[in-house]
């Protein structure tokens, strides 16, 4: 949780939902009615038994009132997720076995003059005899049909309300949210409401986000926030917020890439707090060069963290390796973690919360994303990707982190195609290109832009081989090298030159 954020855990009821809480900004309050609804498969039930189970752990009494699932359907969904629910009170209000004796069937009332008052009287003994801290109902679209008419529904969860108040109960409905125009008789009498939503993209995975639609009386997160459902339940992903992150650095320190001659282009190094973009080709040396600025890192005792959407851990290793580059070494130190990244089955809130831990928990102070192609690959929308990379930046800079962004050109040599241009997000900009001289291609190295102080603008050749990286002397007398085909001063120029 930011550290900024202010919570009261004396008058807040954990969710006990990772994540939820933050979003809640503490938790619900306590002794209130809150809705939950969604889709049929988005989670509600799962919400709801975590709820309650973490009011069993604090040594509080919970009640599930059932009318939509039976009990053994309950005990087998938190056997997947490996709940013991020795602690739980499970009420099922299940219609007698006689139900569908066609003798039994109701001819002169309607079945909501007869069901529902005993459903509500049955329900409201067990709440009496147990006394419950925390009480879920499921739910409100089986009370919807009983009761048969909107005006007589709504009454009826508003006599719910004023049953429960002052009983010292907090109460979860759940509801589908498929049937809105009913929905909307409930919002009104709830004291909160937590809406879910279920994605399905095109391809991969389905995602799932939340949102607080309501919640009276207390600051809360706004906002959709990813979450997922893994064996354990329910993981909130809140959405990033950067100004609420801070972390008092030395801004006036550089962090050096470990080459002299790059710290001298990049005029020093890379600055504390600041992203630093590595743009060109396929092959032009990016990752490579982020590998280098990782080792330089890692050799002054600072931790990094290397997301690769491209590239498996093997293949980092063996390409760090090839060049002389030990990562491994600092691997299993644990100064270095490589996350790869499958951008088809993970939501960019997961991702935006898998930085956060390596920087909070893990104190990383040197970030690789690589590479932006990939991540925006992991965005189902894609308009909105700059303003979470922003959101995502801008906190790795109140953190005071070194971050360094990776970005594929389409094209080898000549003119070239950004298909995602965040040039104006990154503090300095790095460009690497080909270019040709007699029949061999060479790369070349500039720095274009440093927000944050002055820097060399001479292009150099770079060169990467068995003996490492290494970036050499200013190309003075070329013209032309980031056309691809460069040309000596003074020559004309249809006569290509030698480097």
């Amino acid at each position: 949780m930011p550290k900024n954020a202010t919570t009261d855990s004396t008058s807040s009821v954990s969710s006990g939902i990772p994540g939820l809480d933050e979003v809640l900004v503490g938790g619900f309050t306590p002794d209130r009615l809150y809705l939950v609804e969604g889709v049929p498969g988005s989670g509600k039930t799962t919400l709801a038994m975590q709820f309650l189970l973490e009011g069993i752990t604090r040594g509080e009494k919970a009640l599930y009132v059932s009318l939509s699932e039976t009990e053994e359907e309950l005990r087998e969904i938190a056997g997947s997720h490996g709940w013991d629910l020795s602690g739980l009170h499970i009420h099922e209000l299940s219609a007698p076995q006689d139900r569908l004796d066609p003798d039994a069937q109701y001819t002169m009332f309607h079945p909501s003059e007869v069901e529902l008052g005993d459903t509500t009287k049955r329900m409201l003994e067990e709440v009496e005899r147990l006394d419950p801290k925390r009480l879920v109902f499921d739910s409100l679209a089986e009370l919807r049909l009983l009761a048969g008419s909107a005006l007589r529904y709504r009454r009826q969860v508003l006599a719910l309300k004023q049953y429960f108040a002052g009983r010292g109960c907090t109460v979860l409905l759940l509801d589908d949210s498929a049937v809105a125009e009913h929905g909307l008789h409930v919002h009104t009498l709830v004291h909160g409401a937590v809406s879910l939503e279920q994605l399905n993209p095109d391809f991969g995975a389905d995602r799932r986000r939340l949102r607080i639609t309501k919640f009276r009386g207390r600051k809360f997160r706004g906002g959709y926030h990813d979450y997922e459902i893994h064996t354990g339940g329910l993981h909130v992903f809140p959405r990033m917020v950067a100004a609420e992150f801070r972390r008092d650095i030395d801004r006036k320190t550089c962090a050096s890439t470990g080459l002299a001659e790059l710290d001298t282009l990049l005029g020093g190094g890379a600055d504390r707090g600041t992203s630093t973009l590595l743009i060109g080709a396929a092959g032009t040396g990016k990752s490579t060069l982020a590998t280098q600025m990782v080792m330089a890192a890692a050799g002054r005792g600072e931790r990094c963290a290397m997301f690769t959407f491209d590239e498996s851990i093997q293949s980092v290793i063996a390409r760090s390796t090839s060049i002389g580059l030990d990562i491994e070494k600092h691997m299993d130190s644990g100064l270095v973690t490589i996350q790869p990244v499958d951008p088809a089955e993970l939501s960019p809130g997961e991702f935006a919360s898998l930085i956060r831990d390596a920087v909070e928990r893990d104190d990383a102070r040197f970030v690789v994303i690589d590479s932006l192609n990939g991540y925006l690959n992991a965005m189902p929308e894609e308009r909105f990707m700059i303003v979470q990379l922003h959101e995502v930046l801008a906190y790795l800079g109140q953190m005071g982190v070194v971050t360094v962004l990776i970005n594929a050109q389409a094209g080898l040599i000549g003119q070239m195609q950004t298909t995602l241009d965040v040039s104006y997000l990154a503090d300095s900009v790095v460009l690497l290109r080909y270019y040709e001289v007699r029949g061999e291609v060479h790369q070349a190295i500039s720095v274009l832009k440093k927000r944050t102080g002055r820097h060399e603008r001479s292009i150099h050749r770079l060169t990467i081989s068995a003996d490492g990286v290494k970036v050499g002397e200013p190309l003075r007398n070329l013209r032309g090298v980031l056309t691809g085909v460069p040309h000596e001063v003074g020559e004309p120029a249809d006569h290509a030159c030698s480097a």
